[in-house]
């Protein structure tokens, strides 16, 4: 999700859901289990409804085969967590969610994989408001993504020189979003595809296994 409209919606979320944010998390530590295997499935093919998103740190078990096949390569992680400050945000401003933004290791390639989840509780009302929320000129919905969450939105925003989808919505009281962004001469149905399976990996990530 571009990061103007990112800006927008989090706005949106501290503005309808009055929480004091040091209070209003389910902690700052990671999920306490080994990263799951990764099965790279279409997001039409994942019930989201099943899954229970914590609101934690989560990107130490997003799986490697994950982020290689969402961007073509190998890629370094850069983490941020609830109260930081994070570039992630127009002047670095400071993160009220946890998230992980995957480069690739060849500096010189456009392309990018993220995933996060806001640290404060997120109601149902709330999240329906910020998926109605009009999204940037430049952008376009996805009416017809697969559920992510519930309620939930996708969105394809062209770049310079770069597409980016995006997939968002509610697990319970979490509103988790990623994105992945791919050189614009990546043809579209690909970007929605792998988009996809990044985001099932995300949410797997964030989520308490099924037993």
């Amino acid at each position: 999700m571009p990061t103007v409209l990112r800006a927008l919606l989090l706005s949106a979320l501290l503005t309808l859901v009055p929480v004091a944010v040091g209070v209003a998390r389910s902690g700052d530590e990671t999920l306490s289990r080994d990263p799951a295997a990764y099965q790279g499935t279409p997001l039409a093919d994942f019930d989201t409804a099943k899954a229970v998103v914590q609101r934690v740190p989560f990107c130490d078990l997003v799986p490697e085969p994950a982020v290689t096949e969402a961007l073509g390569q190998e890629a370094t992680l850069a983490p941020y967590g609830n109260g930081e400050r994070s570039d992630a945000f127009p002047g670095g401003d400071v993160a009220h969610e946890y998230g992980c933004r995957f480069s690739p290791a060849d500096t010189a390639a456009t392309a990018e994989a993220r995933g996060w989840v806001f640290a404060p509780p997120v109601t149902p009302e709330a999240a329906q408001r910020m998926v109605e929320t009009p999204v940037a000129k430049t952008c376009t919905a996805l009416p017809a993504a697969p559920a992510y969450g519930a309620p939930s939105a996708g969105t394809l925003c062209p770049g310079d020189g770069v597409q980016t989808v995006s997939f968002r919505g509610l697990f319970g009281d979490a509103w988790l979003a990623c994105s992945l962004t791919l050189p614009a001469d990546v043809p579209q149905d690909d970007v929605v595809d792998r988009a996809g399976r990044w985001c099932v990996a995300v949410a797997q990530a964030a989520s308490v296994p099924l037993t």
